[in-house]
């Protein structure tokens, strides 16, 4: 039989239960802090209208998808650096690209601190959507069925992007 002490221990377990998703959002957040410090812009959404074209203003700031299959970047495989089309903040290296047969660019991983994730219930279960961190440019969803060792998918709308080759340098940032 469950003495009272360790009852009121089990219920203080079952209380911490409606908190996990908060800290496991608070530990990805301290995770992607570690990595070169970005200086978010204080800039409206509205002002990267004609920075961008209309389909990347969309997808960036409106977070929009643009339809499976129609990026040229799905083909990209040369050795280089992959950086938000809005501010030019790198987001992600050839290296870590993958085919992942969903139609959009995939990824094992972003460079670190380059990108902020959020909660999406727009098709009303919960994904991990993310932005980038030095403009708010909505990026793509991250889901949990990639290749090892991370398992980590993350799926990129090939409009947020601009492939830079390595014998390029990479362009100055857009504030």
């Amino acid at each position: 039989m469950m003495n009272r002490r360790k009852m009121l221990q089990h219920l203080g377990a079952l209380a911490v239960l409606p908190l996990l998703p908060a800290l496991s959002r608070a530990t990805d957040s301290q995770a992607e802090a570690k990595g070169d410090a970005v200086i978010a812009l204080d800039k409206p959404h509205a002002e990267w209208r004609g920075v961008v074209s209309a389909a990347a203003y969309a997808v960036l700031f409106e977070e929009d998808t643009e339809p499976s299959g129609s990026s040229p970047l799905n083909n990209e495989h040369r050795e280089g650096t992959f950086v938000c089309a809005a501010c030019r903040l790198p987001i992600f290296n050839s290296a870590d690209k993958f085919e992942s047969g969903t139609g959009w660019p995939s990824f094992t991983q972003p460079i670190a601190g380059h990108i902020r994730k959020k909660r999406d219930f727009k098709l009303i279960w919960p994904r991990t959507e993310y932005h980038c961190a030095r403009c708010g440019g909505h990026q793509g969803h991250v889901f949990d069925d990639g290749p090892k060792p991370r398992g980590e998918r993350w799926c990129n709308n090939g409009l947020a992007l601009e492939f830079i080759p390595v014998d390029q340098p990479l362009p100055e940032l857009r504030s």
